[in-house]
């Protein structure tokens, strides 16, 4: 009966739309990754960019540079499977255009297809964020950078990357990435800072759930607060997702982390002072969350990817810590101070 129905689509000249027997499953794989100063080695004028160049105390020379590039590579092909590269990648702490294309031409990623969309921000040290797609997957339809009001001290920050991509079942994906300020200064004292940006965030989220008929939300990043800060518990409104999926609201944010990283010792995506702490996030609308939904994820299939490869060992507080590619001015070679997270989506078409 399929292949008669085919058949006439064909002859009518007739789209065919699959029918619930030639449903299929994918996954479709998310990640987001801070890559500590991913910065060519030139100086841009308008920034504050002079430590990445070959004369700065930091030697940024074009070989660290292009290590940096091949060690990015890697950990990003990682996180993916022999059959399934990740769809979408979240990036925080890029600089330019020119390094986003060296990173998706020139090296192994070339082979995957990436295309990207980045912020072109006010921050006085020209660091970005960006979100690599792969276009059979995610197709961009609309694309904003939601500038951030001056923080209360006066300072600019980074602009949010908002895309809205349709999925291969025609389905809107609104996927949010963002980089907030830092705690430098100390944790309380900087703390309006974050919480200012999350309230954008939240307009922004709040907005989306208004207009969307089927609101699909997904915010990642580095919010440079942990799962249990205001931020994130408050002004986003986003805690562990309930443990019956019946009780999920499909326009309410949920931590698709959160809850892992309440219960795990030594648990994040980075580590200060010897202690492990979740800087980077996953937080995702309720509609997610449903197994009947198109796109589905679980909060069992998103973790820190931790790979051996990624880590160094921690000599001061034992254990281990990111392999960081330097520290101050020292150069150590590494990929990262950051770990990347991974959530592992089904995509249902």
């Amino acid at each position: 009966m399929v292949r008669l129905l085919a058949v006439a689509c064909m002859v009518m000249g007739l789209p065919c739309l699959p029918s619930m027997a030639q449903q299929d499953t994918l996954p479709f794989i998310v990640v987001s990754y801070n890559v500590e100063n991913l910065f060519d080695c030139r100086h841009d004028s308008l920034k504050d960019d002079t430590q990445f160049t070959p004369e700065s105390d930091y030697h940024w020379t074009r070989g660290r540079y292009r290590l940096k590039l091949s060690r990015l590579s890697r950990a990003i092909m990682a996180t993916g499977t022999t059959d399934h590269m990740p769809a979408l990648v979240g990036l925080c702490e890029v600089e330019n255009d020119s390094v986003l294309i060296a990173l998706t031409r020139y090296t192994p990623l070339s082979r995957i297809g990436y295309r990207y969309r980045m912020t072109d921000s006010p921050d006085v040290r020209g660091i970005d964020v960006a979100l690599l797609y792969r276009p059979d997957l995610f197709r961009p339809v609309a694309m904003q950078c939601l500038s951030v009001s001056p923080l209360p001290d006066g300072r600019l920050t980074r602009d949010v990357l908002h895309v809205a991509g349709q999925l291969l079942t025609g389905d809107t994906l609104d996927v949010v990435v963002v980089h907030a300020p830092s705690r430098s200064g100390g944790a309380h004292e900087s703390e309006p800072r974050r919480l200012h940006v999350a309230r954008r965030i939240r307009r922004l989220a709040d907005s989306l759930m208004h207009v969307r008929r089927r609101p699909a939300f997904l915010l990642m990043g580095d919010l440079n607060d942990y799962p249990n800060n205001r931020s994130v518990r408050s002004v986003l409104g986003a805690g562990p997702p309930p443990l019956q999926a019946d009780s999920v609201d499909d326009r309410k944010l949920y931590h698709l982390l959160a809850r892992r990283a309440a219960t795990t010792r030594d648990y994040g995506s980075y580590k200060y002072q010897g202690e492990w702490g979740l800087l980077d996030h996953f937080i995702v609308s309720g509609s997610l969350l449903r197994p009947g939904a198109t796109l589905y994820v679980d909060e069992s299939r998103a973790d820190v990817f931790r790979a051996d490869f990624l880590l160094e060992p921690d000599l001061t507080h034992g254990d281990s810590k990111p392999w960081r590619t330097y520290i101050g001015p020292r150069y150590l070679g590494g990929y990262s101070d950051h770990l990347p997270i991974r959530a592992v989506f089904r995509l249902t078409h």
